[in-house]
C-alpha cells in the first residue's frame, strides 16, 4: 500500500510540474511564435539568463575579457528566412531534397526547433580593438585564433554561471556542427527542452512547421530530432 502511495504522489507530482511548464512555456513560445513579453529589451533574453550573463560578463571583463552577445533571441520568423534562403541556393546548385536538408542542418535548424527560440542561448564573441572579418567562424576560437583567450575563460568558469556549450567537439557527438561560440542556460534551457521533446512526440510540433510552407518529411525530421535537437551536450539533457 506504501508503494502505490509513493507511486501515486509522484505521478501527481510529475503531472504538476508538465502543467505549470504548460503555463510557462506555452508551445507558440517554444517554437519562437510568440514573443514572450517576459523578455529583456536589451538582448531578448529570459531576465534569469540575462542575469546570469551579465554577472559572468563582470566577472570575465575584472581578468581582462570582454564577453560580447552577437545572437540571443530568434524568432520563427527570422530562423525561417535563415532557413529558405539556404534552401533556395543549395536547390539552384543542384542538390537533391535530402542532400539540402542535410547541407542545410549542418549549421542551421528547421524553425520551430531552433534552441534561439527560448530566449536561453547566446552566442558570444570576446570584444577587441580589431575584430576579425567574420565573426562566428571556428578558427577564431582555437588556440590561434582572435578568441582563444574567451574561450578558455569559458572553458573554466562558463559552467559556474550555468551556462554550457551546446554543440561541443566531440566526435560521438551527432547532429550539428562544433559551434564555440554558443551557449545555453541550462537550469532554464533543459526545462524547456523537456517540453519540447514532449509536445514534439505528441506529434504537435511539424504540423507548425509544415504550416509555414516547409515541407520536412517524417523519417528526416524523425531522424533529425534524435540526431540534432538531441545531439548536444549530455549536461544540457539531464532532466
Amino acid at each position: 500500500m506504501k508503494v502505490i502511495r509513493f507511486f501515486i504522489i509522484a505521478f501527481t507530482c510529475f503531472c504538476l510540474q508538465i502543467t505549470a511548464q504548460d503555463s510557462i512555456f506555452p508551445i507558440n513560445f517554444i517554437v519562437g511564435k510568440q514573443s514572450n513579453t517576459n523578455l529583456t529589451s536589451q538582448y531578448n533574453l529570459i531576465p534569469a539568463v540575462e542575469d546570469a550573463f551579465n554577472k559572468m560578463q563582470r566577472d570575465a571583463l575584472k581578468e581582462g575579457i570582454s564577453i560580447q552577445i552577437v545572437s540571443a533571441y530568434r524568432s520563427f520568423k527570422r530562423q525561417q528566412s535563415i532557413f529558405l534562403k539556404k534552401y533556395k541556393k543549395y536547390k539552384q546548385k543542384g542538390l537533391s531534397e535530402k542532400q539540402t536538408l542535410t547541407k542545410i542542418t549542418e549549421y542551421s535548424t528547421i524553425p520551430g526547433t531552433s534552441r534561439h527560440h527560448w530566449g536561453t542561448d547566446i552566442d558570444i564573441v570576446q570584444q577587441l580593438t580589431k575584430m576579425p572579418r567574420n565573426l562566428l567562424v571556428e578558427n577564431n576560437y582555437s588556440s590561434e585564433g582572435s578568441f582563444c583567450p574567451m574561450k578558455q575563460w569559458m572553458d573554466q568558469n562558463a559552467y559556474k554561471y550555468g551556462f554550457y556549450l551546446v554543440y561541443t567537439e566531440n566526435k560521438n557527438r551527432t547532429g550539428f556542427k562544433y559551434e564555440p561560440w554558443h551557449y545555453s542556460y541550462a537550469p532554464i534551457s533543459k526545462k524547456i527542452l523537456q517540453k519540447f521533446i514532449i509536445e514534439n512526440n505528441k506529434g504537435n510540433i511539424l504540423p507548425i512547421i509544415k504550416q509555414a510552407g516547409i515541407n520536412i518529411e517524417i523519417p528526416f525530421y524523425s531522424n533529425y530530432i534524435q540526431t540534432h535537437v538531441k545531439g548536444i551536450n549530455p549536461l544540457l539533457l539531464e532532466f
